[in-house]
C-alpha cells in the first residue's frame, strides 16, 4: 500500500524483515517439536535453536534473483549463518507452504489485533456522539425526502449497533484465520505426523487446518477479506451520510476544517467533505480486494500458485486500508461540526409536512375513517408542497374536514415532542440501562 494510506504500526507488520522474522520463528518451532519427537538429530536441532541468524533482506533478494523461489532464498540465507550440522535439519519434512501459510496466519492475527483495537476506539466515538446528541432534533429522510423529526443521536446509535456486529464478525474472522499447516507437500502428513503438526502449531498459538492440501483452504482468506470489506461498507455508509448533510443546501454538519486548510485551488470559499469522499473511494477498493480473494478459492487440484500474487497485494493492502479508514473516520466523527439551528430550520422548511402522519392519526382518533383522513391530509399536503401555506392552514381550510374533527386534537400533532418519547428506551436497548433518562 502507498505510504499515504499506511499507518506506522500496521505497515510495520507487512515489512519484509518482519515477515522473515516470523518465518524464522516458524522454522524454529518446527525444529523444536521435531527434536522433542525424536525425528531429528538433537544436537543439530540444538545448534539451530541456539543460533541467532540475522535477517539479511538484501542477501535473500540476491539469492532469489538466481533461484526465483523466495522460500529457498530464505532458507539459503539462514543456512549461510548457522552451523553445518544444523543445516541438515532446517525445514525438515516441510514444504514451502507449511512455512508460508503458517507464518501468514501469524502476521494476519497481529493485524487483526490492531484492527480490533481501532474498532474499539471507533465504537467509543460513536457511543460518545450518540449520547451527546440524544436531544438534538433533526429531520429524518427517506429517499432523500423529508420524512419525520428524529433525534440526530440515533444516527450514531444505529452505526454503533452496526459496528457491534462488525466486532463480532472480526472476532470470528480471527478464529477462522488462526490456522496453519505442517502436513507436507500434498497435505497427507507423510513426513510430519498429525500429532507433531499439532504440537508445532499449538506452540505458535495456532490450530491445524482440518484437511489441508498443499495449502490452507482459501475460503478462510475470502471470509476474512469479506469481513474487512463489510466494515469498509459501513464506514462508507457513514461517509455518504456526512457528504449529504454537508451539502450547501442542507449544511447540518461539516467535517472538521483546520486553520490553513484549503478546499479548492480556484474557489477560496470551498469547504468540501474530502475525508468522507476519501473513505467512500477506499471502501470501493476494499470490496475489490474481497472479490479477488473469492477468485483464489478455486485452486487447481491440491494447489496452484495463482493465489500467491493476489495475496501479496490484497492481504496487506486490505488490513492497511481498513486501519487507515477507521482512524480517519474516527477523527472526522470525533470533531464533527454540528449545526442544530440549521437542523431546526430544515425541520421547519416544509411547512409542517414532517407532521403529516401524526396529523393523520390524530384525525383518525376523532372518528374519521383512515381512508378519508389520509385523502384529506394528502390533499392539504400537496397544497403545502405548492407553496399555498403551512399544513396546519391548508388542513384547517380543507372543504372535506368535518366540523366534528376537533382542531385542538389534530393541531396538537404539530409538535416534535411525541417523536422523542421512546428515545430513552431505544438508547437503553443499544447502550444498556445506565443510558436511560
Amino acid at each position: 500500500m502507498i505510504e499515504r494510506y499506511t499507518r506506522k504500526d500496521m505497515g510495520a507488520l507487512f515489512e519484509t524483515e518482519h515477515r522473515l522474522r516470523i518465518w524464522l520463528e516458524v522454522e524454529k518451532a518446527a525444529t523444536r517439536a521435531l527434536m522433542e519427537k525424536g525425528a531429528v538429530d538433537p544436537e543439530a536441532a540444538r545448534l539451530f535453536l541456539e543460533s541467532s541468524p540475522e535477517i539479511r533482506v538484501q542477501r535473500m533478494e540476491e539469492i532469489e534473483r538466481e533461484t526465483r523461489h523466495d522460500v529457498i532464498a530464505f532458507l539459503t540465507m539462514i543456512s549461510e549463518q548457522i552451523p553445518a550440522p544444523a543445516r541438515a535439519i532446517l525445514h525438515f519434512g516441510m514444504t514451502s507452504q507449511d512455512l508460508v501459510d503458517t507464518a501468514q496466519s501469524l502476521f494476519l492475527l497481529e493485524a487483526i489485533d490492531l484492527l480490533q483495537r481501532e474498532m474499539d476506539r471507533f465504537s467509543g466515538i460513536l457511543r460518545e456522539q450518540a449520547l451527546r446528541h440524544r436531544g438534538t432534533l433533526t429531520v429524518g429522510r427517506s429517499h432523500g425526502v423529508h420524512g419525520e423529526p428524529i433525534v440526530f443521536g440515533v444516527k450514531f446509535l444505529s452505526w454503533y449497533s452496526e459496528f457491534g456486529r462488525h466486532k463480532e464478525r472480526l472476532r470470528h474472522a480471527r478464529e477462522t484465520m488462526r490456522v496453519g499447516k505442517m502436513s507436507g507437500a500434498m497435505g497427507t502428513a507423510v513426513h510430519i505426523d498429525p500429532l507433531t503438526e499439532e504440537a508445532i502449531l499449538f506452540s505458535l498459538g495456532l490450530k491445524p487446518e482440518g484437511m489441508a492440501t498443499q495449502v490452507v483452504a482459501r475460503d478462510r482468506h475470502a471470509e476474512f477479506l469479506s469481513t474487512l470489506a463489510l466494515i469498509g461498507a459501513s464506514l462508507e455508509r457513514i461517509a455518504v451520510e456526512i457528504r449529504h448533510l454537508q451539502r450547501t443546501e442542507v449544511r447540518e454538519v461539516e467535517e472538521p476544517f483546520v486553520p490553513g486548510q484549503k478546499g479548492s485551488s480556484a474557489m477560496p470559499h470551498k469547504r468540501n467533505p474530502v475525508g468522507a469522499e476519501n473513505i467512500t473511494g477506499l471502501a470501493r477498493l476494499l470490496r475489490s480486494y474481497a472479490q479477488a480473494a473469492y477468485e483464489d478459492v478455486a485452486l487447481w487440484h491440491e494447489r496452484d500458485i495463482s493465489h500467491s500474487s493476489v495475496e501479496r497485494v490484497v492481504l496487506p493492502d486490505s488490513c492497511i486500508l481498513l486501519d487507515y479508514m477507521l482512524h480517519r473516520m474516527g477523527g472526522i466523527l470525533k470533531d464533527l461540526i454540528v449545526y442544530p439551528e440549521q437542523m431546526q430550520r430544515n425541520l421547519d422548511l416544509t411547512g409542517g409536512l414532517v407532521y403529516s402522519q401524526a396529523v393523520l392519526l390524530a384525525l383518525v382518533r376523532t372518528g374519521l375513517p383512515r381512508e378519508t383522513a389520509y385523502r384529506i391530509v394528502q390533499d392539504a399536503a400537496m397544497r403545502t408542497w405548492r407553496g399555498e401555506g403551512h399544513l396546519r392552514d391548508t388542513l384547517r381550510t380543507h372543504p372535506e374536514l368535518p366540523e366534528s374533527a376537533d382542531p385542538h386534537l389534530w393541531e396538537a400533532a404539530f409538535s416534535p415532542e411525541p417523536f422523542m418519547k421512546n428515545i430513552d428506551a431505544l438508547y437503553e436497548r443499544v447502550l444498556g440501562p445506565e443510558t436511560g433518562a
